[in-house]
């Protein structure tokens, strides 16, 4: 796509961090926006910035799991905008903890935004897309899709699963010779409000065994969060996605010096080696 003015976006996880920075560069861009979160208050917060602003928009609050909210998000976007043009299925959670002390309602908790939302995304964006044969889906993995951090066991393997999804779907689209797009994006630390996405856990799967307060036993949580704080602004990480939505890029890197890891990660499975431990996966055990 080379020209974003007058098309419509749909950005789920709209309301706050990467999801309303990528909101907020396609409407200087003269996109309209439908807004999903499951936030209420911070999506009517956001929604009211954007029409002060002058842009349409339309917010829905809705879990990305629920595969007939999606249904019904879809059929509501289509009928009030006519088209969809860029998905962006960035709704997602932080989440951590030994794998032999996680509960199932841990796993649960990271599968269903994490992955669940995403393929719901594709399944319902995705046939509309193709029939018109234009737009660009943008999937928002991270590092930890590519390289396999201890201690965060239900993260990485959603976001390998966003990784493989994206890139399947790149392939399917090519075979098809369709000019729509996919991206896929694999940011590093970010300064957003992943580590405290506790607040928004299902009173169903309360059942955990995370701690992500300042005073957790190991010190793991709060490491991450300061982690997080210096990381690059969520402003930034939207200017590489409308660039890469631009000029069809399919990887989307934030962090360069995180290339590294990849590439001894792969290294490792062409050698038959055993898995190289990212250099940042050191300091979760240095305790």
């Amino acid at each position: 796509m080379k020209n974003l003015s007058g098309k419509v976006a749909v950005i789920t996880g709209g309301a706050s961090g990467i999801g309303l920075a990528m909101a907020t560069k396609f409407a200087d861009e003269g996109m309209k926006l439908a807004l999903v979160d499951v936030e209420e208050g911070a999506l009517d917060q956001a929604g009211r910035r954007f029409e002060e602003a002058g842009v349409e928009v339309l917010g829905q609050r809705l879990d990305v799991s629920d595969a007939q909210s999606m249904d019904r998000l879809a059929d509501r976007v289509l009928d009030h905008f006519g088209a969809v043009h860029v998905v962006c299925n960035n709704a997602g959670v932080g989440s951590g903890g030994l794998m032999w002390e996680l509960t199932t309602e841990d796993w649960e908790f990271s599968l269903r935004p994490n992955l669940w939302g995403v393929i719901h995304g594709i399944r319902v964006f995705g046939r509309h897309l193709v029939a018109q044969d234009e737009g660009h889906i943008v999937n928002t993995a991270s590092m930890a899709g590519v390289v396999s951090m201890p201690g965060m066991g239900p993260y990485n393997v959603t976001k390998h699963g966003v990784v493989t999804l994206s890139e399947t779907l790149h392939h399917e689209l090519t075979g098809l010779g369709s000019q729509v797009g996919v991206s896929v994006l694999c940011p590093g630390h970010v300064n957003t409000r992943i580590w405290e996405s506790e607040r928004n856990r299902p009173e169903e799967l309360s059942n955990t065994s995370m701690d992500y307060s300042p005073e957790d036993s190991d010190g793991t949580s709060e490491m991450y969060r300061k982690q997080l704080e210096v990381g690059m602004s969520a402003d930034d990480v939207a200017a590489r996605v409308h660039a890469a939505i631009l000029d069809g890029t399919f990887y989307i890197h934030t962090h360069t010096n995180h290339r590294k890891a990849v590439k001894e990660r792969m290294q490792a499975i062409m050698d038959g080696d055993d898995p190289a431990m990212p250099e940042e996966g050191h300091e979760v055990f240095a305790k």
